[in-house]
């Protein structure tokens, strides 16, 4: 496998854990989360399980065995209400972002355009949970100078 090939399966397979934990963090955000923004936490929950797949097939085209989602993860901070699970909810799309902004930068073609619009829908949703934006969404956890990344770590 070519440098620019392999590249870019390690993006996918970091893109892949990072849905695997992104779906787990929206089954304890949905079990938290407020009647009112229920929906939102369903939608956003249908979505990451979409991009997983959706992540295993091209994983498999590249011809790599796609990473397995853990048993379990360890929750960055507790979320015992509604309130916690919103900031959950919009620390797990900054996570999703970040992954993606790696992959759009190791992929090419209709990958990295499908990565790029990962990386908007991510960071559209985590204004919304967060009620603001950031700059580059998924670049400034890179960087370091965003607060530690919150998504569930194995």
């Amino acid at each position: 496998m070519s440098e620019e090939k392999d590249r870019e399966l390690r993006a996918l397979q970091a893109a892949l854990a990072a849905e695997h934990a992104a779906v787990y963090g929206y089954g304890i955000v949905g079990g938290r989360i407020g009647d009112g923004q229920r929906t939102e936490a369903h939608t956003a929950y249908d979505a990451h399980r979409a991009r997983r797949d959706a992540l295993v097939r091209e994983v498999k085209d590249l011809g790599g065995r796609p990473v397995a989602a853990s048993a379990g993860y360890a929750l960055p901070f507790q979320v015992p209400d509604s309130a916690a699970a919103v900031r959950l909810a919009a620390e797990l799309e900054d996570r999703v972002a970040g992954v993606y902004a790696d992959l759009v930068r190791a992929a090419g073609g209709g990958r990295r355009t499908l990565a790029a619009e990962a990386l908007r829908e991510a960071a559209v949703r985590a204004v919304r949970w967060r009620g603001e934006s950031v700059a580059f969404p998924g670049l400034a956890e890179r960087a370091g100078t965003a607060p530690p990344s919150a998504a569930p770590t194995a």
